[in-house]
């Protein structure tokens, strides 16, 4: 089996492009322990069933996403402890972020992307996950994200619940084993002839109406949501958005964040700037630019009410090989 798949289907990997890293950060494979080992050189490189598989670098491997290990860096150099908090956030995509935020002891992280089908299954499964998509963050409001949550964690179910489906038992069922009759016998709970006619043809409309989408259905919370706390007020809010200035952002997300609450955000240089400021390939290698964000960002936290705790480089670049921030800001009681 080619390396790359290999490396998912053995579980080491959570997805293809996340294999794709760890290989070049380094795999080797041998058959038993008094043999060589076999280094992976490339992605389609050949590794044999059953054999042990040793990764050389790990730490592409601790989240679902690379995103994981930059937010891991700024909370490293924030010094914040999430842990026990809820948490918020945006541009969740394959889950990066709040798997690190889990992984730090948040108690529950709602994630919202504008995309349908990112997060991964594991981070979909978890209930203390709560993922909302097709929501635009510069979109959103305290009022639009709660119901957002409420349809993310319930289900239709019919309105009338009622048992349409268990036949009343027959009347003189008693009679089909050779039960007999005494003056003690008691017929006031046995169902009537016209009982189960009339339950024949309810059940038969409430079918038809089925068929039709006629049914009457409400919302109800899946069990394992419960008693999930939806409240729109999050004591930190994270994100990595692409393609749109935090600029724009900000704004909407200050209505989300609690008093004293904690905003930490990633800042991709190149989606801060205008096109003609930007090199080829999308790369923003000028300092003077960055320090031109830097001060954008400082300036739109500051005109919001934020106060601006940190400006920090990201612990590992962006894809391209851009240079990437994290600003940490404050909301004031």
């Amino acid at each position: 089996m080619r390396a790359d798949v290999y490396l998912v289907e053995k579980r080491l990997a959570s997805t293809r492009s996340q294999a794709q890293r760890l290989i070049a950060s380094g795999v080797q494979w041998r058959l038993a322990p008094s043999l060589p080992w076999h280094k992976v050189a490339k992605n389609g490189d050949e590794i044999p069933d059953g054999v042990e598989v040793q990764l050389l670098d790990e730490a592409e491997a601790r989240y679902l996403s690379r995103g994981g290990l930059k937010l891991e860096g700024a909370l490293r150099d924030t010094g914040l402890k999430v842990g026990g908090w809820r948490c918020l956030d945006v541009g969740q995509s394959t889950g990066g972020f709040t798997d690190c935020l889990l992984q730090q002891g948040a108690l529950q992280v709602v994630g919202i992307d504008v995309g349908h089908g990112q997060l991964h299954e594991r981070l979909r499964q978890d209930p203390r996950v709560i993922c909302v998509e097709g929501l635009n963050a510069r979109a959103v409001t305290p009022e639009a994200l709660l119901e957002a949550c409420e349809d993310a964690v319930s289900e239709q179910v019919e309105a009338d619940p009622e048992d349409n489906d268990t036949q009343p038992e027959a009347p003189y069922a008693w009679m089909r084993n050779g039960g007999m009759v005494d003056d003690e016998y008691d017929d006031s709970d046995d169902a009537r002839e016209q009982d189960i006619e009339d339950f024949k043809v309810q059940r038969a409309a409430k079918a038809k109406a089925r068929a039709e989408g006629a049914v009457p259905m409400v919302r109800q919370r899946r069990a394992e949501y419960a008693e999930a706390d939806l409240t729109p007020s999050f004591r930190l809010i994270t994100g990595d958005l692409s393609f749109i200035s935090l600029t724009l952002v900000l704004p909407a997300l200050m209505p989300l964040l609690a008093p004293d609450g904690d905003l930490l955000m990633l800042v991709k240089p190149q989606f801060e700037l205008q096109p003609g400021q930007v090199g080829k390939g999308g790369i923003v290698r000028d300092p003077a630019l960055h320090a031109l964000v830097e001060q954008r960002l400082r300036e739109a936290c500051g005109g919001l009410g934020l106060q601006v705790l940190g400006w920090y480089d990201s612990a590992i670049e962006g894809g391209e090989g851009n240079r990437e921030f994290f600003i940490h800001a404050r909301r004031a009681a």
